[in-house]
């Protein structure tokens, strides 16, 4: 096989496990029109339709179904290969590449950027910061992070952090002209800000646990969204209740006074953050490295 036709095989299967051209296209660190010039060259080539493509959307055709089934995983156990090879050798480098949530992102990953790149500077870290739980095999991503709950099957996980605690806050200014609720009942009588997530658009439940009581509240309020940008100023600014993880944003508000805690006996501990990776590949020595720098441990 030559280059080309090699390089077409690999690019027409990055379309089809991300349904996007444009999402290959940055995968493989492509424009969209060169993408397009590859794939009508296959298509040329082998004599066939491969793609159904419209303004909005692509899949593959009956051909190119088939012709993805047999080549996918030529290509992944190719790519497992090479990360073996190059983890034979003492040098670790090449591109990681990471999905996080964006809570991860700035807890986790960011203190331990210089730490990493000081000990491995021929790795670099692609990170995608990413609330809404895609798929990090089909993005071709080496590992997610994700808290414990949410993570896909069939994975290798790792913990990074202890559990987490999922909190009710608001604003003292809400909670002096609207009363503070006493019970997760109570909650139908506020306004509350809710949290769709980013990649299915389901709005978030609110769970809460007493003892042996598990309530889930249906709350509504003026302000829904999918980024911290808007929600954590939302309830800054008295616009209701607002119930998250106890990240850094939500713990400083609470330490400064500027939001309060309540239904405290109610809040449950969730799963706290994982990275995770597919235990269909061979660990890539940069994500071995990436893993110890994350738990602190000693990567001199």
């Amino acid at each position: 096989m030559r280059g080309s036709e090699f390089a077409e095989l690999k690019a027409f299967v990055a379309i089809v496990d991300r349904a996007s051209f444009a999402r290959a296209a940055d995968y493989l660190g492509l424009s969209r029109s060169a993408l397009s010039q590859i794939m009508r060259q296959l298509e040329s080539r082998l004599g066939v339709r491969l793609l159904n493509r419209t303004t909005r959307s692509v899949s593959p055709t009956e051909s190119g179904r088939r012709l993805h089934e047999r080549i996918a995983p030529m290509l992944r156990e190719m790519d497992d290969a090479v990360a073996q090879a190059v983890g034979a050798t003492s040098r670790t480098a090449g591109t990681l590449r990471i999905n996080t949530l964006s809570m991860a992102a700035k807890k986790v990953i960011a203190p331990r950027l210089g730490r990493f790149h000081e000990a491995y500077p021929d790795v670099v870290l692609d990170i995608v910061v990413d609330d809404g739980l895609s798929d990090i095999v089909s993005g071709g991503f080496d590992a997610g992070i994700r808290v414990g709950g949410r993570l896909q099957k069939d994975m290798i996980a790792v913990r990074l952090t202890p559990d987490i605690k999922l909190l009710a806050v608001a604003s003292p200014e809400y909670l002096a002209k609207h009363g503070e609720p006493k019970t997760p009942a109570d909650l139908h009588h506020h306004a509350c800000i809710n949290w769709r997530f980013p990649g299915s658009g389901k709005i978030a439940g609110w769970n809460f646990e007493n003892k042996n009581n598990n309530i889930e509240a249906i709350v509504s309020g003026s302000v829904i969204s999918n980024h911290q940008d808007i929600v954590v100023p939302a309830a800054l600014q008295g616009l209701g209740i607002f119930y998250a993880y106890n990240d850094d944003g939500i713990a400083e508000a609470l330490e400064s006074g500027k939001l309060k805690r309540i239904l405290a006996d109610w809040s449950p501990t969730m799963p706290g953050l994982y990275l995770y990776y597919s235990n269909r590949r061979h660990i890539l020595p940069s994500l071995r490295a990436f893993i110890d720098c994350l738990l602190d441990r000693d990567i001199s």
